[in-house]
């Protein structure tokens, strides 16, 4: 029987963390390997013909558990559990499965790194660069895929979009296989539309103050939280997108034809936080939201405890189920977000990849072929159809969902992930929810200019570095006191100097540089396109 078990954690890891992010990657990799970097040259496996290995391909992958109920449950024997075995048969594979805890992901794969102990498939986010690589692929660790991918990926190289390749290529050279996202505005504005018709509110709000009329009518509904809070403002951050102040790593904008982030508008920032804080004195929004989980935010959701929030759109359906266990009446809609004086709001956009997988420059050769094979026919219609109708389309218990949600979102890893076409176009809820997709997030979301890779100056000075959806630690700090009365909003211009003393002059002028030499950015978002 095979063992499953968490990505190894020793003591060598205080010792070795940096190495690989800090190394020289012409003359260090994490694997020992002397695999090529940043030249012409190709690494030896994937240079030669794979010769095919005999019967199923035996490979070990390490997966982000992605806080899926299922995957929890079963961490202690994932490898056995009948889908994987299903899917075996299918790919003619045999999976070695190491699990990556959700809360711990970023830690818990530089730690592997570290310690050398990396599997033949890696899943991280789809980037060469991304923070949990630990600067991995520069060091070699893993495989140029260029060549084995136009040999034995056929589907993938017709089912993947241009620009989700793009994120995972470097010097010309592509990485990974990415998961893709065809619709970057995913996040979107959830409502339960019982309370909204138990209110007498028979429109849908548009502006902030119309969103805060709907919330104070929620509370003297009684209900316990009408816009649901979250930790670090994730997945509770729509009203900074109203006002177009995300402070994220893709959110950058030029102004005068100056780069600078989209938190420097003071003016925007401080209406964002008062809107939090206006929430957070009038009870609108849980007082202890900044320490709330995600387990706990879902949970409070679905015990009918919460009138608004923020949810990717495609996991509508499956939330309107396990909510209706505990409220039987409760009906969930997704509107547009709220829009702040320029008409529009919405979430940060998506890059177009989601996660990507990696495959290990010390893999035995044998086995590439059938490696690129298995995630070859993750994208075929074959595929589609039993990831996604093998179970019942319409679950009914939390347990049916949770399976659904596992094999169709977890097992299919390469997929579109902005949502599931099988799965919502067999129901007229499912179809009704095509039409939010097609209607109303494609209408918002925000963009902005990214630095990739990371700004160096980011890399060493983490307290100032924002992640895809999480402010920067020193801004964090702040907007959390703020809102919490501790300190006034007025004094946002002090938190910009804070994050400017702390690093943030030479991240501005690291910014600058690149962009006057028109490198190492992308833009997302049509608004985006006039800083090319």
């Amino acid at each position: 029987m095979k063992k499953w078990k968490w990505m190894a954690s020793t003591v060598a890891v205080a010792l070795t963390v940096g190495t690989i992010g800090c190394s020289n990657p012409s003359t260090n990799n994490a694997t020992g390997t002397n695999a090529p970097v940043n030249s012409s040259e190709t690494p030896k496996a994937a240079a030669e013909t794979p010769k095919a290995q005999q019967g199923p391909t035996k490979f070990s992958i390490s997966l982000r558990t992605l806080n899926f109920d299922y995957v929890e449950k079963a961490v202690n024997n994932l490898n056995d559990d009948k889908w994987v075995k299903e899917l075996e048969k299918k790919t003619n594979s045999d999976l070695d499965i190491r699990l990556v805890p959700h809360a711990e992901f970023e830690k818990k794969m530089i730690q592997m790194f570290a310690t050398g102990d990396i599997p033949e498939v890696v899943q991280a986010n789809a980037s060469t660069t991304g923070k949990e690589l630990a600067g991995s692929v520069q060091a070699g660790v893993f495989l140029d895929l260029t060549g084995l991918l136009k040999q034995y990926g056929p589907n993938l190289m017709k089912a993947i979009p241009q620009a989700a390749w793009d994120e995972v290529t470097l010097n010309g050279k592509i990485y990974a296989i990415p998961e893709f996202i065809s619709q970057p505005s995913r996040r979107s504005t959830w409502v339960r539309e019982d309370l909204m018709k138990k209110a007498g509110i028979t429109k849908d709000p548009k502006t902030v103050e119309e969103y805060m009329d709907m919330l104070r009518s929620f509370k003297k509904l009684g209900v316990e939280n009408p816009f649901m809070g979250r930790q670090d403002f994730k997945y509770a951050d729509l009203f900074f997108g109203a006002y177009d102040v995300y402070p994220y790593s893709s959110q950058y904008e030029v102004v005068n034809g100056t780069v600078q982030p989209k938190f420097f508008d003071t003016e925007n920032m401080e209406k964002a936080l008062q809107t939090y804080k206006t929430m957070f004195d009038e009870g609108l929004i849980n007082k202890e939201f900044a320490t709330i989980n995600p387990t706990n935010f879902k949970n409070i959701i679905l015990q009918g405890k919460a009138g608004m929030w923020e949810m990717n759109a495609q996991e509508m359906l499956q939330w309107q189920t396990q909510l209706q266990q505990a409220v039987p009446d409760a009906k969930i809609k997704i509107i547009p977000s709220p829009a702040g004086t320029d008409g529009k709001g919405g979430g940060y956009l998506y890059s177009s990849g989601a996660r990507a997988y990696f495959i290990n420059a010390k893999t035995p050769k044998e086995k590439l072929a059938g490696i690129i094979k298995f995630f070859d026919w993750q994208v075929t219609e074959e595929a589609d159809k039993w990831f996604d109708l093998t179970l019942p389309i319409d679950p009914k218990t939390d347990a049916e969902v949770s399976e659904q949600r596992y094999l169709s979102g977890f097992l299919h890893m390469v997929k579109d992930d902005a949502y599931r076409k099988q799965i919502l176009g067999a129901t007229p809820a499912g179809q009704e929810l095509l039409k939010t997709f097609e209607t109303i997030l494609p209408n918002e979301g925000r963009g902005g200019l990214e630095f990739d890779p990371a700004l160096q100056t980011m890399q060493k000075n983490p307290d100032i570095a924002p992640l895809s959806d999480t402010p920067p630690p020193v801004l964090l700090t702040h907007m959390v006191k703020m809102v919490y009365g501790k300190e006034p909003i007025t004094d946002w211009p002090k938190v910009i100097e804070e994050w400017k003393s702390k690093g943030g002059n030479d991240a501005l002028k690291e910014a600058n540089d690149l962009f006057q030499k028109k490198s190492g950015f992308k833009l997302r978002g049509p608004e985006a396109q006039k800083w090319k």
